[in-house]
């Protein structure tokens, strides 16, 4: 079971918030950032169909590493690997691309395919050994590394009858956001995931995005509204 109570936000509206740096570059819509696990790399992704990687330098400054054009359609998202100087992208071209740093260049080193529409999101385990992926083919792919290369060990399907836009890879389950305005709990069993609690109208709309924190799971949804969810603690691993 899933349950939810009152949420009130820190009051972080009182602190000030000052811009530090503007980096310029894409032409078109950026649509997601993220650090890499050391904070060595800041990576971004755009509309404009590129990858960029900025190397974050000692004295605070951001100095463009490479710039990368393999995707035919606007890039959704970007995400590093866990422990590995690896970063992922997501696109509407239906792939996942695969970046590792070679020299003094990045490069891409692998076009994972499979899904038949958009990808949308993605997200790794804690050791970073498998991740999943979610589409607006409304599907959910497992993927391992098998000798190199990542390749998808188990598609799961008919369990979500509209897109689904975010996954979030917890301590024991995998947290979908669904087109439905429902939440779907999957546990994961080795390279499988089994489908352990729908939360239907989690959200009065579309659910855009879910994020574990330990049992914790907050969800953001086109109902304007952030709401946060607690594991039974009958249900909870830890």
């Amino acid at each position: 079971e899933v349950s939810t109570g009152p949420f009130r936000p820190k009051q972080w509206y009182q602190r000030r918030v000052r811009g530090e740096t503007t980096l310029e570059g894409h032409e078109n819509e950026v649509k997601s950032v993220a650090w890499s696990r050391d904070g060595d790399y800041l990576a971004s992704c755009s509309r404009d169909k590129s990858v960029w990687i900025w190397d974050v330098m000692e004295d605070g400054e951001y100095e463009c590493a490479s710039v990368l054009q393999v995707h035919n359609q606007d890039v959704k998202k970007v995400l590093w690997h866990p422990t590995e100087p690896t970063l992922l992208s997501a696109s509407y071209d239906d792939t996942i691309r695969v970046y590792k740093e070679y020299g003094d260049d990045w490069e891409c080193t692998d076009t994972l395919t499979g899904h038949s529409s958009s990808v949308w999101s993605r997200a790794f385990n804690k050791s970073g050994d498998k991740f999943v992926t979610c589409s607006d083919d409304r599907t959910l792919r497992v993927w391992c590394k098998d000798e190199g290369r990542y390749t998808c060990k188990s598609s799961i399907c008919g369990f979500h009858p509209r897109t689904i836009y975010d996954v979030s890879w917890g301590s024991r389950y995998v947290a979908t956001a669904g087109g439905d305005n429902a939440i779907r709990l999957f546990e994961a069993h080795g390279t499988s995931l089994l489908l352990s609690h729908t939360q239907h109208n989690a959200h009065q709309g579309d659910v855009n995005c879910v994020s574990w924190k330990g049992s914790l799971l907050a969800s953001a949804g086109d109902d304007e509204t952030v709401r946060i969810w607690s594991l039974d603690k009958s249900a909870d691993p830890s």
